[in-house]
């Protein structure tokens, strides 16, 4: 999530209907007053808009309530609040205790609208208490680590700008020399990606799950802020080096909502380019203009002030009230505008119903590039949860679409912890 819109300030959001105020009535000088006024409101609802965009958020907000944990017949379930995430078929994560508790949530039980709650299986608890749990948060993490969804992993380190990046290596079954390097989004972690864990050895690769700057795992960026993926591609071309260095003769980037765009800069930007032979991008950012837009839609912000955020992150005047060591340029994001440009071949994965960032752009691009450009669409699941929805034609079209891209031969599935 970008900006939700319970994090909207109250004061600048209510001064902003100063503009429906009829002057003329209160006369020149009060009209100027008021003008200053809507003015400052303006300029700092926009100014906070923007800072949100770029700034690494600390810690999760534990904003879903345990109401209940029970040891039943068919196993241990959990009741929770209804809400949008909760009652949508398929297998979660839920942490609890500030992060360091993790189970992995399944099937509805029973849900009756009325009643405001829904129960579910709870398949498995990989760490802490869950039955003293009070509140916890919802995600599309499945499993805590490669090796708990059954893949044998090895923790390794990448050097990058201001230091070393934790990443995650899981070997192929045949030492092959393509590599999967996963790109998790913004405000997710590396666990984000090992749902792609079991297309990538489908197609026999090697993969390497990363992190990246600002993400609580990898060093900081000196200003300690988001680049949108025009600075963290560095860490993603670090990673490409990285696999070079220890047998891997090319590479295909996952990406993940950000990760996306930063998989599209990383192969406009980097020298090792040429070592990339594909994107697999699920619910990625292509137009960050587009996106941003809905997000101030989602958060009833003015157009006028979201378009005003946009300024402030895109031009140098901007800095010192974001905090960005240097502007970012958003239109050369706009892959949709830059369609012509895609020479590596491209597999998008975009949900219908994807409240984060819309699945028209993917559509578009597809559209607009269709001999290089693969847009599947699937009707369920949030933003980036296609695969919490339907695991299996998630992978089946993954492996599918790489089968072909690379010339390989698909592996049989393999069983998911």
């Amino acid at each position: 999530m970008l900006l939700s819109p319970s994090e909207v300030p109250a004061e600048p959001a209510a001064a902003l209907t100063a503009p429906w105020v009829k002057w003329t009535a209160f006369g020149a000088g009060v009209g100027a007053a008021a003008s200053t006024a809507v003015l400052a409101a303006t300029s700092g609802l926009a100014v906070y808009f923007a800072r949100q965009i770029v700034t690494p958020r600390q810690g999760r907000d534990a904003n879903l309530e345990i109401l209940a944990v029970i040891d039943s017949p068919d196993g241990l379930q959990i009741i929770l609040p209804a809400n949008e995430d909760t009652t949508v078929e398929g297998t979660y994560g839920l942490y609890f205790d500030g992060g360091s508790g993790f189970a992995r949530i399944g099937a509805i039980r029973s849900y009756v609208p009325r009643e405001g709650t829904v129960q579910r299986d709870v398949e498995h608890v990989y760490s802490g208490d869950l039955a003293k749990a009070v509140r916890g948060w919802w995600s599309g993490t499945i499993q805590p680590t490669p090796s708990d969804a059954g893949f044998p992993q090895e923790d390794v380190e990448i050097d990058v700008e201001n230091g070393k990046a934790p990443a995650w290596l899981v070997r192929s079954l045949d030492g092959s020399d393509t590599w999967a390097i996963m790109v998790h989004g913004r405000g997710a972690r590396r666990t984000e990606t090992i749902r792609g864990l079991g297309a990538a050895r489908r197609a026999g690769m090697t993969s390497l799950l990363i992190s990246y700057r600002n993400d609580g795992e990898a060093p900081y960026a000196s200003d300690g802020r988001y680049g949108l993926g025009l600075t963290e591609w560095h860490d993603v071309e670090a990673a490409i080096r990285y696999a070079l260095a220890n047998g891997a003769r090319d590479v295909v980037l996952f990406g993940w909502s950000m990760g996306g765009a930063i998989a599209l800069q990383t192969v406009d930007k980097s020298s090792l380019s040429r070592h990339i032979r594909a994107l697999v991008l699920d619910g990625p950012v292509v137009n960050w203009v587009e996106v941003l837009a809905h997000h101030a839609r989602l958060n009833r912000i003015p157009a006028q002030v979201g378009r005003l955020g946009q300024w402030l992150i895109s031009n140098p005047a901007g800095r010192t009230l974001t905090g960005l060591a240097a502007p970012l340029d958003l239109k050369s994001m706009d892959w949709v505008s830059r369609a012509e440009e895609i020479r590596t071949p491209v597999l998008i994965v975009h949900s219908e119903r994807d409240e984060f960032v819309p699945v028209g752009p993917s559509a578009d691009l597809a559209e607009k590039h269709p001999d290089l450009v693969t847009f599947v669409r699937f009707p369920q699941g949030g933003h980036t949860r296609e695969y919490n929805v339907d695991p299996d034609r998630w992978e089946d079209t993954v492996a599918g679409w790489l089968e072909t891209a690379l010339g390989r031969t698909r592996r049989p599935a393999e069983r998911r912890g």
